[in-house]
């Protein structure tokens, strides 16, 4: 059993713009070096590589470049989002199992161009599952999640202004977080009423950032992460979820279009843990988009259906509130690395160097995307 078994030792990031000039390999191995470094491992000792699908350099070209030791385990998780855990559990997995002792996951993207944008370019034929959602016009993923909030907005009457909430407070933890893109920008309600319509009722501070970077981790067996110099953040339960009538991004024939993989996810989560939701002390939850956040809270029964916006403007989420969120700033506020800086941002919590940091943080929730088939993980301190 994965329970833990494991821990992250090491996390480590490139710079984040809106532009770097620097290819992804470049990037993945300043990260991936940093991480080490970091963590104190030297890279020969390194057995074991997760990655994501959508990751555009290999395995044995981050190997060769590192000088990384003959590798026993390797992995990649799809759906984009909805990877980050999924990858490092994979990778935790083969370790706590003793197919590998020392472990990297890293994701690494230019995104700062538009036209490096899957939806930028269309094909005038459309395949698989996007036959269904295409032609009615819904082109990106921020078309896709907007009807799922409009859904929402109607079903529990709420307003665009309720939403504004979730922008509102990342951008207040990005603020003070010295490596957020939007460190120096600050956002109000005023603003967020008046900013340019993306997919409505999305404007643009409800979407993910478009940005250039590299993050990194790394991953141990527990008797290794005792012997090095950080406090490990030790992965106590990992969990997977797929609702058997999901589609990327989309769950409009199901029988309830709000019920998203989550709700699995947490569910198998729940019961592989000795925690329960009121024990956290802080989440990391995904959000390439902000309706992500209360649909998050709820599937992982944080709160009730329909009660999350109320919670949020109420002041859940924010550091002094029951459950702060996104304490770096996410990525609607930090930089989007399709959630990898959720996670070492639940590591900067547990050993207490966050930026803002949540007193006495000892359990750290990570989700991926709640649009998406995803995964999450919980970490602990020791």
């Amino acid at each position: 059993m994965l329970k833990d078994k494991t821990a992250i030792v090491g996390i480590g990031q490139t710079e984040f713009s809106k532009s770097i000039d620097s290819t992804e390999l470049n990037l993945a191995c300043k990260a991936i070096k940093n991480a080490l470094g970091d963590a104190g491992i030297s890279p020969d000792q390194v057995d074991a590589l997760g990655s994501f699908t959508y990751e555009e350099t290999p395995e044995f070209e981050i190997a060769r470049n590192l000088g990384f030791g003959n590798l026993t385990y390797w992995s990649q998780a799809p759906y984009g989002g909805g990877a980050s855990c999924a990858a490092i559990g994979q990778v935790a997995m083969a370790i706590a199992s003793g197919i590998a002792n020392v472990g990297v996951v890293w994701r690494s993207r230019k995104r700062g161009d538009p036209s490096s944008r899957m939806w930028s370019h269309t094909d005038e034929k459309i395949f698989d599952h996007w036959k269904w959602s295409r032609p009615s016009g819904l082109v990106r993923p921020v078309d896709e999640s907007s009807m799922l909030i409009r859904r929402y907005m109607h079903q529990y009457d709420y307003s665009r202004e309720s939403l504004g909430a979730v922008a509102i407070s990342l951008r207040k933890y990005a603020n003070a977080n010295h490596e957020a893109l939007m460190q120096h920008k600050f956002l109000n309600l005023e603003d967020y009423m008046e900013a340019r319509m993306i997919s409505d009722p999305l404007c643009l501070f409800d979407n993910c950032l478009e940005s250039d970077g590299a993050i990194a981790i790394v991953i141990t067996n527990l008797d290794i992460a005792k012997k090095l110099q950080n406090k490990p953040a030790i992965i106590h339960a990992y969990s997977q979820g797929m609702n058997k009538e999901h589609q990327l991004m989309t769950h409009y024939h199901g029988g309830d279009p709000l019920e998203s993989s989550s709700y699995v996810t947490a569910s198998n989560l729940w019961n592989l843990s000795d925690y329960s939701p009121k024990e956290i002390d802080v989440a990391q939850i995904y959000d390439a988009f902000s309706p992500m956040i209360p649909f998050s809270l709820e599937a992982y029964n944080f709160c009730s259906k329909g009660e999350a916006l109320k919670l949020i403007n109420d002041g859940l989420i924010n550091i002094d509130g029951e459950l702060p969120v996104n304490t770096s700033g996410g990525s609607l506020s930090e930089v989007y690395l399709h959630g990898m800086n959720l996670v070492t941002e639940a590591v900067r919590q547990i050993r207490g160097s966050a930026a803002s940091q949540v007193n006495n943080a000892k359990l750290a929730l990570i989700t991926t995307c709640d649009a998406t088939p995803n995964a999450a993980i919980l970490l602990k301190g020791e």
